[in-house]
């Protein structure tokens, strides 16, 4: 870990990322090779949480505005991130890295529960530990799961893997002079309503002051912050 300069991670994926070109479900190839790009990172004897996003199945946020009630579209959202985190788990599994997935919500024929020592013990044992079901509660979304659980298991630095190279002052898909941070303030990032991630989980981990480093999911960036390469935009106080 002579390498490293976070030896502790917590890795947030968006559960979109998982569908590939499909956009909706689970797509094993994609999967694949995001547990590829992660376990540069395992390999380099880092040790590593995951928080993943529902999106490609169900997002509870959508359900409420077409109509559901919210807690409850909530749930079926927490259901689908313990879908996607078992898909995680057994990529990663066949690449070689042990796992521990540990949801929030009790389903003991599946998962383990999540115990805060617990998800400390596997880490320390070099276990690999998928967090699942969100906080358990309705209206927290996976970014503030992310936040909650980067602070619980004492991590060096929350990741959020996207499918841009960082964060920028407007959308660089609709604005071609759309200019990228290399680093900003929690607190800019809350006033400029940039949303890469929301303000709930921006306001948990400010006073903590945990980096939270934003970059690409693919093409070794993730690898590149661990090492505390200059790449993608980090946020600190």
């Amino acid at each position: 870990m002579g390498d490293l300069k976070y030896k502790r991670v917590l890795v947030k994926l968006s559960g979109e990322a998982l569908a590939g070109e499909k956009r909706f479900g689970i797509d094993p190839e994609t999967c694949a090779v995001i547990c590829q790009e992660l376990g540069t990172v395992l390999d380099m004897g880092a040790q590593m949480a995951l928080v993943i996003g529902g999106g490609n199945i169900f997002r509870g946020l959508s359900g409420s505005a077409k109509g559901m009630e919210r807690s409850s579209a909530d749930y079926m959202g927490m259901l689908a991130t313990v879908m996607n985190a078992l898909a995680v788990q057994d990529a990663l599994e066949k690449h070689g890295y042990p796992t521990r997935v540990l949801s929030a919500i009790s389903m003991r024929q599946v998962c383990e529960p999540y115990i805060r020592r617990r998800a400390l013990h596997h880490m320390e044992k070099g276990r690999v530990v998928i967090c699942a079901a969100g906080t358990g509660n309705p209206y927290f979304t996976t970014d503030t799961t992310a936040a909650l659980r980067g602070m619980e298991l004492q991590c060096d630095a929350i990741v959020k893997a996207t499918k841009v190279d960082g964060i920028y002052d407007k959308d660089p898909a609709k604005h071609p002079d759309a200019v990228k941070f290399d680093t900003i303030t929690y607190d800019e990032t809350l006033t400029r309503r940039l949303g890469v991630m929301d303000a709930t989980a921006f306001a948990l981990v400010r006073d903590a002051n945990v980096p939270i480093i934003v970059c690409r999911m693919l093409g070794g960036d993730i690898l590149r912050a661990v090492k505390g390469e200059k790449v993608g935009t980090i946020v600190c106080n």
